[in-house]
Formats: C-alpha cells, sequence, structure tokens
C-alpha cells in the first residue's frame, strides 16, 4: 500500500497537523515528529501519514493548498513537504497538478 508521508515544520504545527487531517478529506495520521521541540509557538516538527483521500483528488488538491495558504499567512516560518517513494513536493511553490500528482500515488 502507498502512503504518502507529510513533514511540517514551523510554528504551530501540531495545530496546523490537526486542521489537515480534519478539513482536507486526507484520512490518516500525524504524530510529533521525535525530534521536535516544543516552545512558545508551539510544537515545531510534525510528520504526518496519508493512507487515503475521502472525495476528488482535485477537490482534496485544493483543500490541501487552502489549507496551506492561511497557515503560512498566520506564521511566517512554515514549511511542508508531501513524500512518496517516487516523489517529493515542497508546497511553498507547489501547484494543484503538483499535489494531485502525489495524491495520485495512493490510487495506484
Amino acid at each position: 500500500m502507498v502512503k504518502v508521508k507529510l513533514s511540517l515544520e514551523g510554528e504551530e504545527t501540531d495545530i496546523a497537523a490537526e486542521k489537515l487531517f480534519e478539513t482536507t478529506g486526507l484520512q490518516g495520521s500525524w504524530e510529533i515528529a521525535a525530534n521536535s521541540v516544543t516552545t512558545k509557538e508551539g510544537t515545531l516538527a510534525v510528520i504526518g501519514t496519508v493512507v487515503g483521500i475521502v472525495g476528488g483528488t482535485v477537490a482534496v488538491a485544493e483543500q490541501i493548498r487552502k489549507w496551506y495558504q492561511e497557515h503560512k499567512r498566520s506564521n511566517k516560518k512554515f514549511n511542508v513537504v508531501l513524500v512518496t517513494d517516487d516523489m517529493r513536493v515542497v508546497l511553498e511553490n507547489a501547484t494543484i497538478e503538483d499535489i494531485c500528482a502525489v495524491l495520485e500515488e495512493l490510487e495506484s
């Protein structure tokens, strides 16, 4: 079974990860990274695993992009990377098509 890994780094990543899995149609889980530090700004590193999606790939990709842009606006130090065995997409400059390509790995 193909899984998509998420790496979130920055301020309040625990809050961001929770919102990501609640609002975008992603099925999976997240946990605070073993080497993460908790500061007054919140957890600084989270690792997530996506095992499926609910809804169409394009709709979920759009929701992920929207989630990223909203969280990035409120936290200047925030990075997210989507990783599969075959690809790596940094959300900073990713298009909907880039995100769809990663999500389509779940369906193959």
